[in-house]
């Protein structure tokens, strides 16, 4: 009798991701995250808005006209005009440059000031380390807006004051996170290595150091932009930040709440710009983070 022949044995497919997976992780960054694409195709929009005015807006921004005075939006005026004629359309074109000017600047400045205090809590220790920490943690303590509004009452109004004054308010959370970055950092084996080679320390700190805390740095950045410009609208809406006729969007917002009853358009269109643009710069910010900081990819 003959025996049966053995079944074949089940092909076993190749280790490795499989087809889907691969195919997600080969397609781009783009087509993943659609909300991403929108809002960085909006925040472009808006910075060549800025870099272009000139260009762009269709009338002067401070130009005053008393026969143009609150008009609805209408063909010559798109949308609409102000209590002193103002074109609102040129004036929320110019208001995006100060915006993104004074955002970008003010978060560089707490970007470097957190970066030197970060890394000399994280690299000296004892005492020193000690007092910077309470330093940054009394800092912490205040919310962004408050410390802003101290820094202007000393420095004054004005654009160059309210990137200084937002700027400084924001070095208490990137210190923290440099901090906590070098800490992990000075701990692994490559860092130790390289004074068992007895590698010059600063030269240990600049080429192992510092390479590893800048890029969590610069994610850190973009997520803080759109706070820095809310933090600057803000002080501008208070009555304590850019100071008339500068197209400040918070300062539009602010002039237009008196009228809004009968002329909405004057803070509602300001005010509709700066909300996109927040909106569009946190979920750009947000993408980048999970995107590419190593400790947002550990948890996934």
């Amino acid at each position: 009798m003959t025996a049966k022949a053995a079944p074949a044995p089940a092909t076993v497919p190749p280790a490795g991701p499989s087809g889907n997976g691969a195919a997600r992780g080969k397609r781009s960054m783009f087509r993943r995250r659609p909300f991403f694409t929108v809002a960085l195709i909006v925040s472009l929009a808006y910075i060549l808005g800025a870099i272009f005015a000139p260009l762009v807006a269709p009338y002067d921004p401070v130009a005053q006209s008393i026969d143009a005075m609150m008009q609805p939006p209408t063909g010559a005026h798109p949308l609409g005009t102000d209590s002193y004629g103002q074109d609102i359309l040129s004036r929320v074109i110019f208001g995006a440059r100060y915006a993104l000017i004074i955002g970008f600047c003010s978060v560089l400045i707490g970007a470097v000031g957190g970066l030197i205090i970060g890394l000399a809590a994280g690299l000296s220790g004892g005492w020193l380390e000690w007092a910077l920490m309470r330093l940054i943690d009394s800092i912490l303590a205040l919310p962004s807006l408050i410390l802003a509004v101290a820094f202007i009452a000393i420095l004054g109004q004005g654009v160059d004051k309210v990137v200084i004054a937002v700027g400084l308010s924001m070095i208490g959370p990137f210190s923290r996170t440099v901090r906590a970055d070098v800490m992990q950092v000075r701990v692994q084996g490559f860092v130790e290595a390289a004074h068992l080679m007895s590698i010059p320390y600063l030269q240990v700190v600049w080429r192992h150091v510092l390479p590893n805390v800048i890029f969590p740095l610069a994610v850190q950045v973009t997520i803080r932009i759109s706070e820095a410009i809310l933090v600057s609208s803000s002080l501008s809406f208070l009555g304590i930040g850019v100071t008339p006729p500068t197209p400040d969007w918070g300062l539009m917002i602010a002039e237009g709440r008196d009228f809004v009853s009968f002329a909405p358009w004057m803070a509602a269109m300001p005010g509709f710009a700066l909300a996109l643009l927040l909106i569009a710069l946190s979920i750009v910010g947000d993408g980048i983070r999970e995107e590419f900081d190593p400790k947002g990819r550990r948890g996934s």
